[in-house]
This record gives C-alpha cells, structure tokens and sequence, in this order.
C-alpha cells in the first residue's frame, strides 16, 4: 500500500481529531504517523501499522503563557531553537500552518513569527520498505537581521519506559586526553535513581518524580526509547568539532512528572537573513517484546551493530 494522501483525512473522527484539533494522518504498510492541520509543524501521534497505540505522549491542555501568547504544547514532536529563551522560543503556532504533498510524505510550514524572524518548518518522508521516517526540522531567517541559534528537535514520550544514551566506553590502557562528558542541569541530583550509568551506556529509567535534565555530545548517532514491547530510534548526524549549545550538548533528556522530552539538537549557526538551518534525522520503530529496561544492553547491541556486533537493524526491523 503506498502512503495515504498526507492532506486527506481519513472518515474516523478518531483519527482525524486530536483532543478538538484536526489532523492529517500519513500511513503505509508499516506505520502511521498523525500531525497537526493547521497548528505547528507538530506531529501529535506516531505507531506501527497493526497498533492504535500512539508512541508519543500527548498532554492536552498543557501550556502557558508568553509575551506572545499562550502557548500550547499539545504533545508529541516539536521543533524548538536553542540557546533557550523562554520569551522567544515558545511562540505560540495555533494557526497559519501550511500543508504541501511531498513525495512518500508532508512539508509543514509554519507561519512567520514576528517575535523571532523565523519560520519554522518540517518534511516528514516514510520509508516505502521498513517501519522508518525521515523528518527534516527547517529554521529560516525571514528577518532582517542576522542570529545565532541551534536548531532543537524536542520529542515527548509518555512515562514507563527506558531511555537508552550510547556514550564510548572506557578504553585500554593510559591515554592523556578525556572521551566523555555529562552535562547536568541545577536542578539535577547526581543522587537520582533514575539515572543509571553503564560502561558504554548510559540509561534513564523514564519513572515520575523530582524534574531531572542532563545532556552530552553524543558520537554513536542514535537514541532510543523503550517502552512496552516497542522502541522508538532516532539517528542523526553527531557533528563533531562544531560549538553546540548547553556546553557542548548534542543530546539531552528531560524527565518531569508526568512525561519525558528526548531532544537532539544541531551546531550553533549564525543565520543570515534569508538564511536556513536544518536538522535531519530518521526514527526508527521496532518491536522488543520479552525486553524490559534491565535488558537495555541487550537492545542497543541490536540497535548499534557497528558497536556490537550484533544484528543489523534493517533485519532487526525486519523481525
């Protein structure tokens, strides 16, 4: 079956209402993804094919309010522009998107933001051949002058599951120089027990309690989240030897009360006017049913052969 028209609805209110905001949904063989008509670019659910489980969380009525605005976080996936400032990054998009067809997918473009000279844009594109989507996040400097920003990829992810951070293990021998680094928010414990550091892995166990935030660079290109019996990969490009923001992050996780924000972010980039920044990545959705979060090793080594050894994941997908 080839990808459903992303601008046409489907007949079932259920799938096409998003807590009294309207959708359009994109769906192959292998999975659906559901976004925003006409607010964002946000994307609001995401599943296999043969599940009506959304991935994604979704906080209806969570907000707040802005010079600009309430604004409303809807849940799911949004994109953000870091170093963070509360006054400009959330401006409020709950009107004037903009749909266009793509081949195998949608482009979402937001409106201009006054306060920001930014337009904010992502082109979702499925993988015809496995349970895989490509989303480029697009920032465009529609000002008139320039800015510096990173651009901030933030994915919320219901509470219960595991989240899985490669970091390169110890090595061999004496060696001068340092390999790793984490960066920890103040309002971070090191005395957390959600946190739980492996040698070439770091895990975060995503369960309600004290707001715990922390980040690094990450060079393996992937992150994952497992959750009852399902996984959700994400893979980028780490870009390495470029400033990133937050001392150097590429990764950070946010873990709250009631949900959890897994976040990729670019370099920082000075973005002329007329200028635009992107940020690629290709999540990947698979089944690890019999695996829970004391077997996070197990998953990566699945996850990340070229670390491993282990399965290749296009025949893990393929399970």
């Amino acid at each position: 079956m080839s990808a459903v028209d992303p601008v046409r609805a489907r007949d079932d209110r259920s799938l096409t209402d998003f807590h009294g905001h309207e959708t359009r949904r994109l769906a192959n063989d292998h999975l659906w993804v559901d976004v925003l008509a006409s607010a964002g670019p946000r994307i609001v659910r995401l599943g296999l094919s043969d599940s009506s489980a959304n991935i994604l969380a979704e906080t209806p009525g969570d907000g707040w309010d802005t010079p600009h605005g309430r604004y409303e976080l809807f849940g799911g996936h949004r994109l953000w522009f870091a170093p963070e400032d509360p006054d400009r990054v959330a401006v409020p998009d709950g009107h004037g998107l903009r749909i266009e067809p793509e081949a195998d997918g949608v482009r979402l473009t937001g409106s201009a933001e006054v306060a920001t000279g930014l337009v904010r844009s992502m082109t979702l594109r499925l993988d015809p051949d496995h349970a895989s989507l490509e989303v480029c996040h697009a920032l465009q400097n529609v000002g008139e002058r320039p800015t510096e920003l990173a651009p901030w990829s933030i994915t919320q992810l219901p509470l219960g599951g595991t989240v899985l951070l490669p970091q390169r293990a110890a090595a061999v021998g004496h060696h001068v120089h340092p390999n790793r680094t984490l960066v920890l928010w103040p309002y971070t414990s090191w005395e957390d027990p959600r946190f739980r550091p492996r040698d070439g892995l770091l895990t975060l166990d995503a369960l309600a309690g004290p707001d715990l935030k922390l980040g690094y660079f990450n060079d393996a290109g992937w992150v994952g989240y497992v959750r009852e019996g399902a996984s959700l990969v994400r893979r980028f490009e780490p870009l390495s030897g470029q400033p990133h923001p937050d001392l150097g992050c590429n990764v950070e996780v946010y873990i709250g009360d009631r949900y959890l924000e897994l976040e990729l972010l670019g370099p920082l980039r000075v973005l002329a006017p007329g200028a635009t920044v992107t940020l690629v990545e290709r999540w990947q959705i698979g089944r690890v049913e019999g695996l829970g979060g004391a077997d996070a090793r197990a998953i990566a080594e699945r996850i990340d052969p070229d670390r491993a050894g282990g399965e290749t994941t296009d025949a893990w997908l393929r399970r």
